[in-house]
């Protein structure tokens, strides 16, 4: 699985392959990583052993790693299908239709028609690949007509939900 990894605003694009081996931007690694209490962590990275402690905050992860704290943000590649499929709205008014970034199961819907919703705001849950996708709104507005029910298997692209 690749992941895009921010630290301290430096991207990096990681790969996490089998046998303990990640790719970072390109160049192979041997790790062992391994969680010793709640948010510390035994980190050995090409044969050099560290401890990280490592905790959230503001949807952001804060690693202590050898003295020095990094600001750490991940995104992986399912994570930016999502974004890729939710953002790009440029339209500040009239209907938009919310479509299906990918085949999966309507989990949970948490509005209604008629509710005003603000941007960012979580409107369904989709479940693909075992993973559970928060769709939000791409603007504020109003929810028009919902185009699906919980429990509902769905395609990619099907209409899920009108935004007014």
């Amino acid at each position: 699985m690749k992941y895009i990894t921010s630290v301290n605003g430096q991207t990096y694009e990681i790969e996490i392959n089998q046998n303990g081996r990640l790719t970072v931007d390109g160049v192979e690694r041997l790790v062992d990583f391994q969680a010793l209490q709640s948010s510390l962590y035994s980190l050995i990275l090409d044969h050099t052993s560290v401890e990280a402690l490592v905790e959230e905050r503001d949807g952001l992860l804060h690693v202590q790693l050898l003295g020095d704290l990094y600001e750490v943000s991940v995104t992986d590649e399912r994570e930016r299908r999502l974004n890729a499929a939710s953002s790009g709205f440029s339209v500040d008014q009239g209907e938009i239709t919310i479509k299906s970034p990918m085949p999966g199961m309507i989990v949970s819907i948490s509005v209604v028609a008629g509710q005003v919703v603000q941007v960012g705001e979580a409107l369904i849950v989709l479940e693909s690949m075992k993973m559970e996708n928060q769709l939000k709104a791409p603007r504020n507005g109003t929810i028009g007509h919902l185009h699906v029910v919980a429990g509902e298997r769905v395609e990619q692209n099907k209409p899920l939900l009108t935004l007014i």
